[in-house]
């Protein structure tokens, strides 16, 4: 037996030597696929010298595959059937309808996300999404080192070459603990919340960009900053009385409903921002990531939207 023979082998000989086995004649295969005896007979005698075993056996006018050559037809099926679902694979995912998105998604946008990721997979169940979780900076290093297909995130970088679309807004409120003499419903003055302690996000995460320039922007000079690493501390922290807290509403609408937090009416809030989905000006988005995008320019706002609380009455 040639060793190596799979190297010089084309997919028209395994074809054609299929059909030769499934028929059990050179002259039903050649008619099947419109072909001369002779051409057939040339292709099945090309593919026994490639293997250097005998395919076939005639004797008197009877045809007889051997067990190589059935084993041979057997691969050859198997191959055709693979090639068969590749190609209507390629077809799907040609639509966006079958494929692999990397989304990376921003710490505070994880309160959002899975609600519309699910809404996208009920259109398009065939699509894999993979999600990465990171504060700004992390996510804007995984856009420029080309690890995500997409990121949905507020402020899109100004720095890296992106291309950023706004899909729905972002309000921002300062909240505090229930019973908070801010939370009277009154307008709080800035000399009112300088005489407070403010919760912040860590360095890197869009949330604490936004609060520190909503606080120079308005003169406000809060008594102490607490930094501290998530959402979910922050919000913790501000129930218990340890500060105000600046953060996104889509992060503490259960919060809100229940009333453990309140909105403090302040001058310039709710801050409203955008998200935004983001991704690399000169990146080719294959079918299945243009899907996505697509699909939150088209149905994220109102998704987004759904789940926002409106404010608290007076």
């Amino acid at each position: 037996m040639t060793t190596q023979w799979t190297r010089g082998v084309s997919l028209r000989q395994l074809r054609i030597f299929e059909a030769v086995a499934r028929l059990g004649s050179i002259s039903r295969a050649a008619e099947e696929l419109h072909l001369t005896q002779p051409a057939v007979s040339m292709q099945v005698k090309a593919l026994d010298g490639l293997i250097g075993l005998p395919l076939i056996e005639t004797l008197g006018k009877k045809l007889r595959v051997t067990d190589v050559g059935m084993e041979i037809a057997r691969h050859a099926r198997a191959i055709d059937h693979q090639l068969a679902e590749a190609e209507a694979a390629l077809a799907q995912m040609a639509t966006g309808h079958a494929g692999l998105v990397s989304v990376g998604v921003v710490s505070t946008a994880k309160y959002i996300a899975p609600k519309l990721l699910m809404a996208f997979r009920e259109l398009y169940p065939d699509v894999q999404v993979r999600i990465s979780l990171h504060n700004r900076d992390d996510i804007f290093r995984q856009l420029e080192d080309n690890l995500i297909d997409l990121a949905i995130m507020g402020r899109p970088p100004a720095a890296l070459g992106c291309e950023a679309h706004v899909f729905a807004e972002h309000p921002l409120s300062i909240l505090a603990c229930e019973g908070h003499p801010l939370t009277g419903g009154g307008m709080a003055s800035v000399e009112d919340l300088g005489r407070e302690a403010f919760l912040i996000r860590e360095r890197g995460s869009g949330t604490r960009v936004t609060q520190e320039s909503f606080l120079i922007e308005h003169g406000i000079r809060p008594t102490e900053i607490i930094e501290l690493p998530s959402n979910e501390i922050i919000k913790q922290a501000a129930i218990a009385g340890m500060g105000l807290a600046f953060l996104s509403e889509h992060t503490c609408q259960l919060e809100l409903r229940t009333g453990v937090l309140r909105r403090i009416a302040a001058p310039g809030t709710p801050v409203i921002r955008n998200w935004h989905v983001v991704y690399r000006d000169r990146k080719n988005l294959l079918p299945a990531a243009k899907a996505l995008r697509d699909f939150l320019l088209a149905k994220g706002g109102g998704l987004v939207n759904a789940q926002v609380m409106p404010a608290q009455p007076a």
